[in-house]
């Protein structure tokens, strides 16, 4: 629900109205839009009376939402989200770069590898110290030891760390030492964990499921932001189809219409996205084209014997050209 309020109501009276309108249990956003001001109202609206607001004198009138989505919806924030993390950005016409392996091995492989894509423009450092495997057989990551090692490269980079949580064991973990938590696409519908990790009101990447529509990741996004938090990264990172010659059907589509459905920053991941090395950069560049705010990428400087997606991962040589490739695309589409 959004209430548009008159052009002259007096902050005072906006206050009032708000903690009324909190008092019942929901949620309310202050939109300023260039020629009015709303106030977004987003929670169980079913039982409020769209004709009592109307009988308020600074309300003009009253607009239903439709959709499922309240807070991520760009109807109750009509501009773009951008996020600040350690005087880096995401969003607001910035390329944002995430790089890094996909699992921590070593601290001699962490430290290399942040060191390469920093000085190719990365602004952000990827790495999984915890990693949700199909098979219990396969490398799970180094656990906590593997974050140690991401925030002795992190210090010694000024890289912000993007590591996913698997589980509420380690809320208190993270909270601590993590920049961007990432939640992964095995985890994208766990919500108890979403509203858990909203209430840490600590930048989240959240990944779309490997099946799930776009309209089941921004309900997702809804439960980390009804948890506290207001900084969300929507990712695309591919989704299962009947295509076989891929990882996975990397959906390039979504990136435009999550732009126009929602407010949040959208990041694409081309590693994921298609299971070969040989594609991150056609997808990448692609990506950037279509509007999307950040990539993250997998780099490891010995793919061939990686313990973990070797085959998805580029080089950080490889890197080094792509970034280049990717800031000229960027600046093309944006002038």
């Amino acid at each position: 629900m959004i209430l548009v309020l008159v052009p002259d109501a007096e902050q005072a009276a906006i206050d009032r109205l708000r903690q009324n309108i909190e008092a019942k249990g929901l949620l309310v956003q202050h939109i300023h839009g260039e020629n009015t001001t709303m106030l977004g109202i987003a929670g169980d609206t079913s039982e409020v009376d769209q004709e009592s607001f109307l009988r308020i004198d600074i309300v003009d009138s009253v607009m239903r939402v439709s959709d499922p989505y309240k807070l991520a919806n760009r109807k109750l924030h009509p501009q773009d989200t951008v996020i600040h993390v350690k005087g880096h950005t995401i969003g607001g016409g910035n390329l944002t770069l995430v790089a890094g392996p996909c699992s921590v091995e070593s601290e001699e492989q962490i430290l290399s590898i942040a060191r390469d894509v920093a000085a190719s423009g990365a602004t952000f450092l990827r790495g999984g110290a915890f990693k949700p495997r199909s098979s219990p057989y396969a490398f799970q990551g180094m656990g906590l030891d593997g974050l140690e090692l991401l925030k002795i490269a992190s210090r010694k980079t000024g890289l912000p760390i993007v590591t996913e949580l698997l589980s509420h064991e380690h809320l208190d973990d993270f909270a601590r030492d993590v920049d961007v938590i990432q939640i992964g696409a095995r985890n994208m519908q766990n919500f108890s964990l979403l509203r858990e990790v909203g209430k840490l009101k600590k930048p989240v990447l959240l990944k779309r499921g490997l099946a799930n529509t776009i309209e089941e990741l921004l309900m997702s996004a809804e439960y980390v932001l009804s948890g506290g938090t207001a900084d969300v990264i929507l990712c695309e990172r591919g989704i299962r189809t009947f295509e076989t010659a891929t990882r996975n059907t990397l959906d390039l589509s979504a990136v435009p219409v999550l732009k126009k459905k929602s407010h949040l920053p959208v990041i694409v991941d081309p590693s994921h996205g298609t299971g070969y090395w040989h594609l991150v950069e056609p997808l990448s560049l692609a990506s950037v084209a279509v509007g999307a705010d950040a990539l993250i990428i997998e780099v490891h400087n010995a793919p061939q014997y990686a313990l973990c997606d070797g085959p998805q991962s580029i080089t950080p040589e490889v890197f080094h050209t792509l970034a280049q490739k990717l800031r000229r695309v960027h600046e093309a589409i944006s002038n």
